[in-house]
């Protein structure tokens, strides 16, 4: 049984723990080590405080992929929105013919339920009913027990397909502590077949590579071009990020036109065992909590 397996698995025989028991257990097999939440220090550490110490109704608007939209439009505007084709509460409910040719299904409560459909001829609509249908059913609270995602209703949305050069475009993550972007986690080819293609390179605001995770220093001057209009998907994380101590902003830029893709609270849920050690503790240093802050005003 391969790693992503025995997880899964250890997720569903850990679910019915109580929400800290489950989190201190899971971080320890997932992060390999021992979780400290009375004393935070690198991000997971502090993702995982956050959990049960920084909590707000906003935070679960913009973790709902249909309920963000209003939020980003009020934000920096509609222009920034990949078109909406539709949404529905039950499978049965999408009438395909309507549908155009290229399309990207997924679940508004997770991140697991995604269909991108580059041709409707050939897409096997039994698979893809079947991976939506199994995303509507699960509560994507209980793998990382984050407040945000507890209560959303689950929903399927339907958005164009934007594409780049027919491709599935490369995802900008935006790293941004207290309402400021830092560094950007380049996603590439993450939907190839051939999975050994996909990449995930972080990149300062200056566009030079940074080995921030495990294996990095093995990679020679990786070739990513410097996104056109880069200093304005920095602009949009800013003003994406202000209401809250931590988001990553993950956008999209098809030459030059910017698209906005998510907000995520805690990537990874808190659990990212692909970072090093040290940027961990760089990342956590950056983040600073409520909780610290109100004790440094009482010293």
């Amino acid at each position: 049984m391969n790693r992503d397996k025995v997880m899964t698995f250890l997720k569903k025989s850990l679910r019915f723990l109580p929400d800290k028991s489950y989190i201190k257990l899971y971080y320890r097999l997932r992060v390999g080590r021992k979780l400290n939440m009375d004393n935070p220090t690198t991000l997971n550490e502090k993702l995982q405080w956050m959990k049960f110490n920084y909590r707000f109704p906003l935070q679960s608007i913009v973790s709902d992929k249909l309920l963000v939209r209003d939020y980003v439009k009020e934000k920096i505007g509609e222009e920034y929105l990949i078109p909406l084709l539709g949404s529905w509460k039950d499978y049965e409910d999408i009438d395909f013919s309507l549908l155009p040719k290229q399309f990207v299904l997924k679940c508004n409560h997770d991140s697991g339920g995604l269909v991108v459909c580059t041709d409707k001829d050939k897409l096997d609509f039994t698979k893809a009913k079947d991976k939506v249908e199994k995303s509507l059913k699960s509560n994507f609270f209980y793998i990382g027990r984050e407040y945000q995602y507890r209560n959303i209703k689950p929903r399927i949305i339907c958005e164009k397909f934007i594409s780049d050069n027919g491709n599935v475009p490369m995802d900008y993550k935006i790293y941004c502590f207290n309402g400021k972007p830092d560094v950007t986690l380049v996603c590439k080819d993450r939907f190839s077949k051939n999975t050994h293609r996909a990449s995930y390179l972080y990149y300062d605001q200056e566009w030079n590579f940074v080995p921030l995770n495990k294996g990095d220093e093995k990679i020679q001057n990786p070739k990513i071009e410097r996104p056109k209009n880069f200093e304005k998907m920095l602009e949009i994380a800013r003003i994406l990020s202000a209401d809250f101590i931590f988001a990553r902003i993950d956008l999209y830029n098809i030459d030059g036109k910017i698209y906005f893709g998510e907000i995520t609270l805690s990537p990874n849920s808190g659990f990212d065992p692909d970072i090093k050690s040290e940027t961990d503790l760089m990342f956590g240093k950056k983040l600073k909590i409520p909780y610290w802050n109100s004790i440094n005003r009482r010293l």
